[in-house]
């Protein structure tokens, strides 16, 4: 495969290799790894999808026999465990790998730092932490999903330049540009699933599907938090096409769900109170299923009941160069808010953008 020279940046084509999985490994993370022999790859490979083999072991197999005193680069430690697919350290001590370098440890407490010390019990030189924050960052929903049993949570709001999502009628498509719905597209595709309240199925019937998604890609789950069972079987998230639609519901409204599981949705009762389903419960119960990580396209009430719990590890908000006014047109985040200016919300600019004429900004929970 050519010789790249001892300054050839391995661990960064291995970042790119693991990108390459394009969000499709939930519930595992993405990861690559490279086999590199006298300065030449050797073997390269990612986890395509969960099930298949890791990236590890992938790698290993394309470098057959020229892995041994080779050096292996993977993006995340490699697992000690058996799951779907056996232990990645047993094939690599076996394939004869001399030294792995190792970007990230596994946030996962049944693997972190085992894996390292399994391979440095066997001999193995082991190096960690080169482009440790690139590797993070690129299995950071995997973290928090595996290490709160929470999936990672973006908030995605579309405003004005005055902070409404709708004009006092309540008319909202629509506020930002193509380029910028374009990505809120985008986003969907990158989440295993998007969550939206019984409120904005009945304003604006969504189909809640990436259509900027390349064909073949997946789709995510469409889940509704709908404490009344409003949600019409005859909604265009329930048309075919999309992904998974999971309804969640008061146990007083269950008894309700026929029309709904007969036009395919799963109707998942869960606890709460004046017959809303608790946010929290829903999200943990979504956690169980295998959903990594979940894109918050609600309206006021939801979005105020994510605030309540503090539940949001990012919000990325397209804001358009208009205003609208109106004591009326309504915010993001609604509920009762917050009485003091110390009691808000606390969040961290990271990225501020232009998105046709718009501003897409990205902030993380402080």
């Amino acid at each position: 495969m050519g010789d790249q020279g001892e300054t050839a940046d391995w661990m960064g084509r291995t970042l790119e290799l693991a990108a390459r999985a394009d969000f499709q490994t939930s519930p595992n993370p993405m990861v690559g790894a490279l086999v590199v022999g006298d300065g030449s790859v050797v073997g390269s490979g990612y986890h395509a999808r969960a099930g298949l083999a890791h990236a590890e072991v992938v790698a290993l197999e394309r470098a057959g026999a020229a892995a041994r005193g080779a050096d292996l680069w993977v993006s995340l430690e490699p697992c000690c465990t058996s799951g779907r697919t056996g232990p990645c350290t047993e094939r690599i001590i076996h394939a004869g790998i001399r030294r792995v370098h190792v970007a990230t440890q596994d946030p996962n407490p049944l693997v972190s730092g085992r894996g390292i010390a399994a391979l440095r019990e066997a001999g193995v030189e082991v190096e960690v932490g080169e482009r440790e924050a690139e590797a993070k960052r690129l299995i950071e929903p995997y973290a928090v999903w595996v290490t709160t049993g929470l999936p990672f949570i973006s908030i995605k709001v579309a405003m004005s330049l005055d902070g409404r999502t709708a004009t006092a009628s309540r008319q909202s498509q629509w506020i930002t540009s193509e380029e910028a719905r374009a990505e809120a597209h985008s986003l969907r595709h990158s989440h295993d699933a998007v969550l939206v309240g019984s409120q904005t199925v009945m304003d604006d019937d969504p189909a809640l599907t990436a259509r900027y998604s390349y064909e073949g890609g997946r789709q995510p789950w469409r889940v509704v938090l709908d404490g009344r069972l409003r949600t019409p079987p005859s909604s265009r998230l329930l048309a075919p096409g999309g992904g998974p639609v999971v309804i969640f519901t008061s146990p007083a409204s269950a008894p309700r769900r026929g029309p709904l599981e007969a036009a395919g949705a799963r109707v998942v009762p869960v606890p709460g109170r004046q017959g809303r389903p608790a946010i929290r419960a829903a999200l943990n119960r979504l956690a169980r299923m295998g959903v990594v990580s979940v894109l918050v396209e609600g309206g006021p009430t939801l979005l105020a009941s994510l605030q309540e719990e503090r539940l949001g590890n990012r919000l990325v908000v397209f804001m358009a160069p208009t205003v609208l006014g109106g004591q009326e047109a309504p915010g993001a985040f609604g509920g009762e808010g917050a009485a003091l200016i110390y009691q808000g919300w606390r969040w961290r600019f990271t990225q501020v953008t232009a998105v046709g004429g718009d501003l897409r900004i990205e902030a993380e929970a402080a």
